[in-house]
């Protein structure tokens, strides 16, 4: 099987020279702080998020809800994971029984006490409504008010969508590398 080489970037953020606006929620959508409880709904928008992705093609887990679940997993067992930087986003509309888990984002404090945002994703249909940008601005609330100074993330070069999300929220890239990866069949 032929590799395929990704582009990627870590980006950064200086969070003590930025000042977070989170913007309100669109009508039916809530956000749930980090609960135990919420291991499988993460899961669920984790895997609905990026299943059809180029980093199902990168990263193997992504491919599959039971992976998803096994990343989340590995995630909120770490002594370094960060509740306050995490948070889901609910779709409930009114008058409805139907709730749907659309957005998800999960955070870390890496070995330099930075923040590592490991995942942020929004389910396709969900997205174009802004909830990226609330997921983004609420974790990074959450590691300022752990005095966490400075947060990074790493992005697919070709995820233009992010890219214009995270160079609008003031990330910078710092490193471009590359990660090969066997395509799906």
């Amino acid at each position: 099987m032929e590799l395929k080489t990704f582009k990627r970037y870590r980006m950064e953020i200086d969070l003590r020279q930025t000042a977070l606006e989170i913007p309100p929620l669109p009508q039916d959508y809530y956000v749930e702080p980090w609960s135990r409880s919420l291991l499988e709904a993460h899961a669920t928008a984790h895997y609905l998020s990026f299943r059809d992705t180029p980093d199902a093609t990168l990263f193997g887990n992504f491919q599959t809800f039971r992976g998803c679940r096994r990343v989340m997993e590995n995630i909120f067992t770490r002594r370094n994971f960060l509740p306050a930087a995490t948070h889901l986003i609910v779709y409930h509309p009114a008058e409805s029984f139907h709730t749907e888990f659309v957005a998800t984002i999960q955070g870390v404090l890496d070995a330099h006490g930075q923040g590592a945002i490991q995942n942020i994703g929004v389910v396709p249909n969900h997205q174009g409504k802004g909830l990226g940008k609330i997921l983004l601005q609420l974790s990074l609330r959450g590691y300022q008010e752990w005095g966490v100074r400075i947060a990074n993330l790493e992005v697919t070069s070709d995820n233009t969508r992010a890219l214009r999300l995270y160079s609008q929220t003031g990330f910078r890239i710092t490193q471009v590398f590359y990660k090969a990866a066997t395509p799906r069949q």
